[in-house]
């Protein structure tokens, strides 16, 4: 019973699950089964139907996409303890982007169809489903208005911390693929990288970031460079 055991751990961690209730993850993970995945492998692709809800025990997941000039590019990266395919467990519609083991990687799985006989044994389950749900549309309305309406500078530091946190200070993403992920052009992404480069708060080489003050960049307008002979209080 480790393995149901673990993933009720990491279910009850993530936002979305935690609101269900102990009992309710309890039941979810009893239904859980294992999978190994070998370095880039795949674990699914654009275009596959959504029928699986997975949980990072070991290793890494990259979640990619390819660009018009037919580049491949990360939206995200997905470590132990992250959970993903929330969305999908639900609706079954396909899925948006390629998902590949970055290294070796162990998944806790539940498949849409044993999540169904759950819902359809517990309708207090799907109740309270439908309200984080809500919720969770709330949210990503906020989000929303937060990038619409906060500067480069503070999105792409919000991104670089918190990549920092789950993976380490030393970050193997491209300047194009962090443009992605802020919704900005690979030049004003340079042009900031540079700018905290000159600062000392991060080093760049190729295809690599490191974040070496990650509390300067959490709140880079308490750091203006113009600024600087004012310490924060």
């Amino acid at each position: 019973m480790a393995g149901p055991h673990n993933l009720a751990l990491l279910l009850k961690a993530n936002p979305f699950f935690a609101g269900l209730g102990d009992e309710a993850i309890r039941a979810i993970a009893v239904l859980c089964v294992h999978r190994r995945l070998d370095p880039g492998e795949t674990l699914f692709l654009k275009g596959d139907p959504g029928d699986a809800l997975y949980a990072v025990r070991r290793g890494q997941i990259r979640i990619e996409t390819s660009s018009s000039s037919g580049r491949r590019l990360t939206l995200n990266l997905l470590g132990p303890g992250d959970v993903f395919g929330e969305v999908a467990l639900l609706d079954g519609r396909p899925r948006t982007a390629d998902a590949v083991a970055a290294e070796p990687t162990e998944l806790y799985t539940v498949l849409r169809r044993d999540f169904f006989g759950l819902l359809e044994q517990r309708p207090s389950v799907s109740i309270r489903i439908i309200e984080l749900l809500c919720e969770r549309i709330r949210w990503m309305s906020a989000q929303m208005e937060e990038r619409a309406l906060l500067p480069l500078e503070a999105r792409l530091a919000h991104r670089l911390v918190a990549l920092s946190e789950d993976y380490g200070h030393e970050l193997h993403v491209s300047q194009e693929e962090l443009a992605i992920f802020v919704g900005a052009t690979r030049e004003s992404v340079n042009r900031q990288l540079q700018s905290w480069r000159r600062l000392g708060w991060i080093e760049l080489s190729r295809n690599c970031i490191r974040v070496l003050h990650p509390s300067c960049l959490y709140h880079p307008a308490d750091n203006d460079p113009s600024a600087l002979t004012h310490p924060p209080v």
